[in-house]
């Protein structure tokens, strides 16, 4: 970090697990004192500038659902604790996209 940089901040983000335990093994095998110094060097060495993010455009869509879909999407994203969002994605890429039977 520059000498001359303001001080630190917290910045609180959401990770997957798999991401905290990458951090938690660099810490361990860098020797890192801790999780903050791994994400710091993270930040210095990525190259952002040329760096080519994967993300697939997002766009908002207008579905009817009855109110016995909607409670059971509520009900199942507070047991998974996930977003309704994340349920209809996963429930969408789950359709086969050749002869599908109609319930």
């Amino acid at each position: 970090m520059a000498k001359n940089s303001k001080p630190s901040a917290p910045l609180t983000f959401d990770l997957p697990a798999s991401l905290i335990e990458r951090i938690e093994v660099c810490r361990r095998g860098n020797g890192f004192a801790s999780a903050s110094e791994v994400v710091r060097a993270a930040i210095e060495d990525f190259d952002f500038a040329t760096c080519r993010p994967d993300r697939e455009p997002h766009r908002q869509i207008s579905v009817r659902l009855s109110s016995d879909q909607r409670a059971a999407l509520r009900r199942y994203s507070r047991q998974k604790d996930v977003s309704v969002g994340q349920l209809l994605r996963m429930a969408i890429e789950a359709l086969p996209t050749r002869g599908a039977k109609r319930r």
